[in-house]
Formats: structure tokens, C-alpha cells, sequence
């Protein structure tokens, strides 16, 4: 028997950890959903932690990290609504593609394979992590300022520095490195290929009109590559908001519609066969 989806999995980007979901985690769970927000492969530690030895996430690919998210996603007992921010929005794009989710929300998302829109705003955003080639092969973090500019350009420095206190964390260079500035320079398709043209649940993209890190423009683009797919693809944006779009004040609206986009259109939720 079909039934409306009750789980949301939220997937976490670059730079910060699943506490970044903690205020959409308790607000969905509010209104009854069951809500998972898997860690990536060794971030399964505090923040504290991470900044203390960042070099446990250094090496982490991005095959391994979304055979790890799948494998979460195909253990739960009905298929999810799926939500990702920056880099999760890209992993969310990768899951949908492979048949997982009933829906999909990719917010602030960074680009699959293909993407070629790199406004300059994005480029001096990664500068820090592009600056050194030797880079990827480190973890790489954000000074307080570099944040503020790339997350957090529309909060006050004091707000922003207290978001870099509790969420802000180094990310593996590679993943900027090869997935970021040479995904679309590199020969064949890399691990950020997706088939545009596949069947998959219908997908929201939301954008926010001041994002330094992930502008409009590469949200759009992002979105207009799914044209190929016979499935449902929108894109929404959000004025003024910027990256930090899920924690900066007025989260709230951004969370609501995302769940009642992706509710509305969710493919309906059968029960998994067991063997």
C-alpha cells in the first residue's frame, strides 16, 4: 500500500558538519517526520574534533562518500525525501539519479559535471582551498573572514563569526580540486557525472540571490541541465539569502518550502520488500 513520505534524509556539504541541520532536524521532527542526516565517512566525530585533526577527512573521495550515503538511504525502511545543501545538494542530484528518494530538494547546490558557470564570486570563495596545488592533497578550512565572505555575506560579523564557532570545519581539497575547478577539464566523465537524461523523482533547486560560494546563475544552470530528464525539475530563489541560507535568520521559510514542494510533488512511498 502507497502512503505519503514520512522520512527526510538531509545530506551536509563541504565545510561543516550534520549539526548544520540541527534546527531543520528538530523542526521537521516537530510535525512528525522521521529525519536522518547522515555524517560523511569520518566526520562521524564533533566539529571540536575535526578542527583539532583535520586531516581524518584529508583523503576522503567522493565515490566512497556517496556509495556511504546510498547505503544509509537503502537501509531505511521507505524510501525519502532527500535534501542537500551546497556539496549535499550535488550528492542529493547523484542519489536521485541512481533511483533513490521520493523526492529531492538541492539547495545552494554545488554543480555536477557540466556545470560550466563560474561567476567570480564562486571563484574568489574557493580561492583559499585553489590558492596552494598542494591543497589537494590537505584539509582545508576558512579563516573567519574567508567564511564570512563565502557563507555568511549577508550576516554581521558578529553573526558570523558565531556560525563559524559551532558548524565551520575543514573540507578535503581534492573534492574543490577535482570536482571544482577541473571537473569539466579532465578527459571522460568524473565522479560527478550524472545522466541528465535519466527518469527520477521530481527535484526542487533553491538558490539564494546574495550566495558568493553557489550564485543564482550556477543554480540555474545546474537546473536547466535536467531538461533532458522526463522528470520534474524547478528552481526557486530565495532574494537576498546567501549560503548559510539553512541557518541564518529566516531558515524557517526556506525549510517550509522545501518540505512542501517536495511533499507535494513526492513520488508515493511503498514499504521495501525484505527478504
Amino acid at each position: 500500500m502507497s502512503t505519503a513520505p514520512d522520512t527526510i534524509v538531509l545530506v551536509h556539504g563541504l565545510w561543516v558538519t550534520p549539526r548544520s541541520w540541527e534546527e531543520w532536524k528538530a523542526r521537521y521532527e516537530a510535525q512528525g517526520f522521521t529525519v536522518v542526516t547522515p555524517t560523511y565517512p569520518g566526520f562521524e566525530i564533533e566539529v571540536e574534533e575535526l578542527r583539532e585533526n583535520p586531516e581524518v577527512i584529508a583523503k576522503l573521495t567522493v565515490p566512497e562518500t556517496l556509495d556511504h550515503l546510498a547505503g544509509v538511504i537503502e537501509a531505511l525502511p521507505t524510501p525519502p525525501i532527500i535534501m542537500g545543501h551546497s556539496f549535499g545538494g550535488l550528492f542529493t542530484q547523484m542519489l536521485l539519479a541512481r533511483g533513490l528518494g521520493v523526492a529531492g530538494a538541492a539547495i545552494d547546490s554545488a554543480p555536477v559535471e557540466g556545470v560550466r558557470v563560474t561567476p567570480l564570486s564562486q571563484a574568489r570563495s574557493l580561492f583559499p582551498a585553489l590558492k596552494n596545488p598542494a591543497n589537494y592533497h590537505r584539509a582545508v578550512g576558512f579563516t573567519p573572514d574567508e567564511w564570512h565572505y563565502a557563507f555568511t555575506n549577508t550576516l554581521s560579523r558578529e553573526e558570523s563569526d558565531a556560525a563559524y564557532e559551532r558548524y565551520a570545519i575543514a573540507a578535503p581539497g581534492n573534492w574543490v580540486w577535482a570536482y571544482g575547478l577541473l571537473a569539466n577539464f579532465q578527459p571522460g566523465h568524473q565522479a560527478t557525472w550524472v545522466d541528465f537524461s535519466v527518469d527520477r523523482a521530481p527535484l526542487l533547486f533553491i538558490g539564494g540571490g546574495s550566495d558568493h560560494i553557489m550564485p543564482p546563475a550556477v543554480n540555474k544552470s545546474n537546473a536547466k541541465h535536467w531538461g533532458k530528464s522526463p522528470a520534474l525539475t524547478e528552481y526557486h530563489e530565495f532574494p537576498g539569502r546567501d549560503h548559510w541560507t539553512c541557518g541564518a535568520p529566516g531558515w524557517e521559510s526556506v525549510a517550509d518550502y522545501a518540505l512542501e514542494w517536495t511533499l507535494a510533488h513526492a513520488r508515493p512511498v511503498s514499504p521495501r520488500e525484505t527478504v
